[in-house]
């Protein structure tokens, strides 16, 4: 049988351009096809992007194919050997996928509607006519476009976005200056977790690919690079650059706490519901800060899933190489996030989140 991959995705889709790039690194062969019924059938939801392997079958998250991939084929690992770098790597990944989405969705709905409208309905009716195309485009995107109140961007909290953003920007193109990916000449997970959001919505879409060229070049350049990559070459660097310091900073300020205050939401939820075994999609809405904005926010368990993966990490280390990251945690903020330990582990089975003891 022939080791053939089928991508289900699409050009516009935040999670299928980080496996997209992960696929051409790796040098895995594959094919790229829009999502059919059968797929969300077998799924059970409408959710891009899906890998199916040469034998027939499903992997669906962008997390859990790319972790797939990485225990079926040799070559040069995306997660580095180093702890403290590998735990960094983890933060970021969870950075990207449950963090940066924010700005991503605030820029493409808001700077970029009327271009992704077209752009949605070129994925369903690619031979129609520009009217055609705006009229399924608008009916593909409402649930997208609704997000956006669940995400917490408003009126209110936009301007903080904005700011928060491009200081983001600044902080990524200056420590990409000297250096191929975030860790050296070698992509790493936390590359993927910030492609997907940086490529597909903040590349690509005309408003904020321009931004992104105006505040960031040496940003653009990674983008081309890690989606014409050099397969399953270069190395990560032995010292951890100073100038990943910024960032990880205002990760530990903004984006873990949500991440904890998510853990404790749920914690509550289980109390309520014992017996559910399947967990929603959303459990309730909290407040949340984004630089000087207060803002409504709803409670993702994914979230909590993806935070899992660093903490389990951190709570697995011997006590050499803790102690060395638990230098770096402080010396960034991080340490009373890190030692957060709940009672509960979730996990996916059949696409699905649910509790996991």
């Amino acid at each position: 049988m022939s080791e053939v991959f089928t991508l289900y995705g699409a050009s516009i889709s935040l999670y299928t351009g980080k496996v997209r790039a992960y696929l051409r690194y790796k040098n895995i062969p594959f094919v790229e096809k829009p999502v059919t019924a059968d797929i969300i059938r077998q799924i059970g939801y409408f959710m891009i992007p899906v890998l199916e392997t040469p034998e027939g079958e499903l992997v669906q998250d962008s997390t859990e194919i790319i972790d797939h991939l990485e225990r079926r084929f040799t070559g040069s690992s995306i997660y580095p050997e180093h702890p403290v770098q590998r735990l960094l790597s983890l933060l970021l990944e969870v950075y990207g996928d449950e963090w940066l989405v924010i700005p991503a969705m605030h820029y493409r709905w808001n700077y970029n509607r009327d271009y992704i409208l077209v752009e949605f309905g070129k994925t369903v009716v690619p031979e129609g006519s520009v009217t055609e195309q705006l009229e399924a485009g608008t009916r593909l995107s409402a649930p997208f476009s609704g997000s956006l109140p669940l995400l917490g961007v408003n009126e209110s909290s936009s301007p903080a976005i904005e700011a928060w953003y491009e200081e983001l920007l600044a902080h990524l193109n200056h420590h990409l200056k000297d250096r191929e990916y975030l860790f050296g000449s070698r992509p790493s997970i936390a590359d993927y977790g910030l492609m997907g959001p940086l490529y597909a919505h903040n590349y690509r879409d005309p408003r904020s690919g321009e931004l992104m060229r105006k505040l960031a070049p040496n940003l653009v350049r990674w983008v081309d690079m890690m989606n014409t990559p050099s397969p399953n070459s270069g190395h990560f660097e032995e010292a951890l650059p100073n100038t990943l310091a910024p960032i990880m900073q205002r990760i530990f300020q903004e984006c873990i706490p949500v991440m904890v205050a998510t853990g404790d939401a749920l914690q509550s939820w289980f109390e309520e519901h014992p017996e559910t075994t399947e967990i929603p999609r959303s459990v309730g809405t909290f407040n949340v800060s984004i630089g000087d904005a207060e803002t409504n926010r709803g409670i993702f368990p994914f979230n909590y899933w993806m935070f899992q993966r660093p903490l389990n990490y951190y709570r697995a280390l011997g006590a050499k190489d803790r102690s060395a990251v638990d230098a770096y945690l402080q010396s960034v903020g991080g340490f009373d996030c890190m030692q957060y330990a709940p009672e509960f582990q979730l996990k996916r089975d059949h696409f699905k989140l649910i509790r996991a003891d």
